[in-house]
């Protein structure tokens, strides 16, 4: 609103009001959360899918098991293949214990070890009927295990696209219940940024790192299981690697965790900085500020790129450093399993099998490790979106809410106090009274408190002592619906959708019929423009009506509030911007929307408020005059110095 009071809260890193294009670049640093409560925070939000997430669960237990029993089949395989082509050298004829017993004879010890550590007939070669058989059950098994992957990933997906349609639908509520101090303290492209870019980071996140980590997890306890079942001595070897792993990924990931945060602030920032760069940007070509706009992008986008390469970098270490520790245990168990199959210990299917187990337990470890990646951004996204979540709200509706018994208009001002900061009174122990029916005009300087005064009417803002009455019934008595359904307000700043002419009209209370529409067109003067569009009242404007003319624009906001029907109008500076001719036009629709119900009009054009019933003189949020037109010119005080100012026009000598 253009004449908001500069006593409104600032925005962080602005000045007063609502900023410009060239405001709010310098926002300070938000506290993050500690990270264990936020994740555990945002697991939580998973709760109401407990029952889909045990389904999530079977099925990866189902899964994992499967896929740990086939490389201990496949080494059963390897055993054969190995077995069969030993023993076809062998001369046939003869046990397998005679054989061990001459290799011991003639000194040959390691080979008659390795001998009997595996199932053979002298002679027989590779029974191929056998590995068929444990090929075909690997095959089936691994299809198996793959089906039941898919039916995992297929429910984890509906139950995390749940959660963030919840989390949405929370935030949507949320933002509802906001006062409107909250937005005027918080850069618009910020509040989009948590509403859109965090929360597709947590679906993303949580997509990923869920699933990871329960099979992850699984894999690790079924591997190190059938790593003992095989071998004990290599099973120990390979759980040296845990303790490391969770020091080395611990290392990294703290250190990368506030760069995630800095990373997802940053986006917010560089957000907020383009969309007021954007809808101000004629303003920004106007003074010639582009090179200044341009730099101030370079330098947070630089910011943002700086803090984005650091967390990526840094945890993407993570995957690398886990690799390499996998490797220094391929190598350890390869020569002791090597070693094992020398002595008869063990056979080589065995250790090949132990080979493809050590792998399948350090890629889940390195799984685990990269999804701290993940697991970081997406908290660092929750924080912000918790932190929107946890805003203070306005106060409830009163339950029962108190309704006036006859819809008059009449509203009351009683002692009101009101301040936007504790250490800056506005508005102290103000009272006034306008009828029903009457047209009240509110004048004064910029920041005297007039549209402050409007906001209170609205329920925007609450009071700090006295009331305020809507036809004998206190305002803080009744829901905001109910309140807010009995005014309308039409604004300096036109706000249009994107839809035709006549669905922005009807938004002024949907359920009008055609005809009722067309009488607000009528009334209002809309009518005359709508028919030289080529589709009339079916011309489809965007969400910025550029289409449109800045005063064909404000008729149509002042052809809603006609529709609406209110009891009490309010008119905030809602002809500054348009020409005269448009402005006759305005003034006579106001005039129209004004007829028999109590209006309240800002204006600083004191030709649009001569007819005025009542004409409040504000000053620094006290009303010092008030009177009609007439009286307050021939009082010759406040309000004859503001007319004097604008229509005597004296020439003053250089």
């Amino acid at each position: 609103m253009s004449t908001a009071s500069p006593n409104r809260p600032p925005r962080p890193g602005m000045g007063p009001g609502r900023g410009g294009p060239f405001a709010g670049m310098n926002v300070p640093a938000e506290k993050a959360m500690n990270f264990l409560p936020s994740a555990k925070r945002l697991l939580g939000t998973l709760r109401p899918e407990r029952l889909w997430l045990v389904l999530v669960l079977v099925l990866a237990v189902s899964s994992v098991t499967l896929s740990v029993i086939g490389p201990r089949l496949l080494g059963e395989g390897t055993n054969l293949i190995f077995a069969g082509v030993v023993s076809k050298q062998l001369p046939a004829g003869v046990t397998k214990q005679q054989l061990i017993d001459g290799l011991r004879a003639s000194g040959q010890g390691s080979k008659a070890d390795m001998l009997k550590g595996m199932d053979l007939t002298p002679g027989v070669g590779i029974d191929f009927g056998a590995l068929a058989s444990i090929l075909i059950w690997v095959l089936v098994l691994y299809v198996l295990a793959s089906s039941f992957g898919w039916i995992q990933a297929y429910v984890l997906n509906g139950v995390v696209q749940r959660t963030v349609y919840r989390l949405r639908e929370q935030i949507e509520a949320k933002i509802n219940r906001l006062p409107l101090r909250y937005f005027d303290s918080v850069q618009r492209g910020e509040l989009l940024s948590r509403v859109t870019n965090d929360v597709d980071n947590i679906s993303q996140s949580l997509q990923q790192s869920i699933s990871q980590a329960v099979t992850s997890l699984l894999t690790v306890v079924g591997v190190i299981f059938m790593m003992f079942l095989l071998s004990p001595i290599l099973a120990f070897i390979t759980l040296v690697t845990i303790p490391l792993t969770l020091v080395t990924t611990m290392l990294i990931a703290k250190r990368s965790q506030k760069l995630f945060v800095a990373q997802w602030k940053n986006t917010g920032e560089l957000n907020g900085q383009i969309e007021e760069t954007y809808t101000g940007h004629a303003l920004v070509k106007v003074f010639g500020r582009q090179r200044e706009v341009e730099q101030r992008f370079r330098d947070k986008n630089a910011e943002l790129f700086a803090a984005s390469f650091g967390a990526q970098f840094i945890s993407g270490l993570i995957m690398p450093a886990l690799t390499f520790i996998g490797n220094l245990v391929y190598v350890g168990i390869a020569v002791v399993g090597g070693l094992q199959v020398a002595s008869g210990a063990m056979q080589l299917g065995d250790v090949q099998a132990f080979i493809q187990y050590s792998r399948q337990f350090t890629q889940p470890l390195a799984q685990l490790g990269s999804m701290a990646n993940l697991l970081q951004s997406g908290v660092a996204s929750a924080e912000r979106v918790f932190a929107l979540l946890d805003t203070e709200e306005q106060s409830p509706d009163p339950v029962p809410a108190a309704v006036p018994e006859m819809t008059r208009g009449r509203l009351a001002f009683e002692n009101i106090s009101f301040s936007y900061s504790a250490d800056k009174p506005l508005i102290k122990d103000l009272s006034l009274v306008a009828e029903p029916g009457q047209s009240v005009a509110i004048v004064g300087p910029t920041g005297a408190g007039k549209t402050t005064l409007v906001n209170l009417m609205m329920r925007f803002y609450e009071l700090d002592a006295g009331r305020i009455t809507l036809d004998g019934v206190d305002v803080a008595s009744m829901s905001r619906y109910e309140l807010r359904s009995r005014m309308g307000m039409v604004l300096q700043d036109t706000w249009l959708f994107g839809g035709t002419i006549r669905d922005n009209i009807a938004y002024g209370r949907p359920e009008a019929t055609e005809a009722e529409i067309l009488e607000a067109a009528q009334a209002t003067y809309v009518d005359r423009f709508v028919h030289s569009l080529p589709e009339g009242y079916d011309t489809v404007l965007d969400d910025e009506g550029s289409n449109i003319s800045a005063g064909e624009k404000q008729l149509l906001t002042i052809a809603r509030a006609f529709l609406a029907r209110p009891s009490v109008l309010i008119l905030d500076e809602a002809t500054s911007s348009v020409d005269t001719r448009t402005e006759v036009l305005v003034q006579k629709a106001m005039n129209a929307l004004r007829t028999d119900r109590t209006s309240f009009v800002i204006a600083h054009r004191l030709s649009t408020i001569r007819d005025a019933d009542l004409i409040l003189v504000m000053e620094s949020g006290q009303i010092v005059e008030q009177g009609t037109h007439t009286e307050l010119l021939a009082a010759g005080g406040a309000y004859s110095r503001l007319y004097e100012a604008q229509f005597a026009a004296p020439v003053a000598e250089v």
